[in-house]
């Protein structure tokens, strides 16, 4: 399983936001931090804030912010989130497979996205930027 762009990035923000501190960084920061677009940056914050899981705050004296929902999501809920509740594999849709009515695959295919998305259930972000992510995000800003 690949998780989309949007999920990736989703992700590694709010693992950067989480390692800040006091800091606002702005989306563009974070971004050129992260080595992405900053379009592609622009629209996973309107989400993740969207979702209550940071602030963004524009003008002088803004910049992003980790709410507290947001350092301590469930790592597994963010995903289910990014990336919907689509299965590995398209068997319905304009060419249905011809097994569908007897196919054993699938049901093994969803039990196993349930087993990967339960296995990342109970890790939050905080989790996630302990010893040793969280100095290595640090050391890798772009900014003085």
């Amino acid at each position: 399983m690949r998780l989309l762009r949007s999920t990736d990035l989703a992700l590694r923000f709010l693992m950067r936001l989480a390692v800040v501190g006091d800091s606002t960084p702005t989306t563009r920061e974070v971004a050129a931090d992260m080595n992405v677009p900053y379009t592609h940056a622009a629209k996973v914050v309107a989400e993740l804030q969207h979702l209550g899981l940071l602030d963004a705050r524009r003008g002088r004296g803004g910049g992003l912010t980790l709410t507290e929902k947001g350092r301590g999501a469930s790592v597994g809920a963010i995903v289910r989130t990014f990336e919907g509740d689509g299965e590995v594999v398209e068997c319905e849709g304009d060419t249905p497979c011809p097994l569908l009515s007897a196919c054993r695959l699938r049901g093994a295919l969803r039990r196993a996205q349930e087993a990967f998305y339960a296995s990342l259930d109970p890790l939050t972000i905080a989790d996630v930027v302990a010893e040793p992510t969280g100095p290595l995000l640090l050391g890798i800003s772009r900014r003085p």
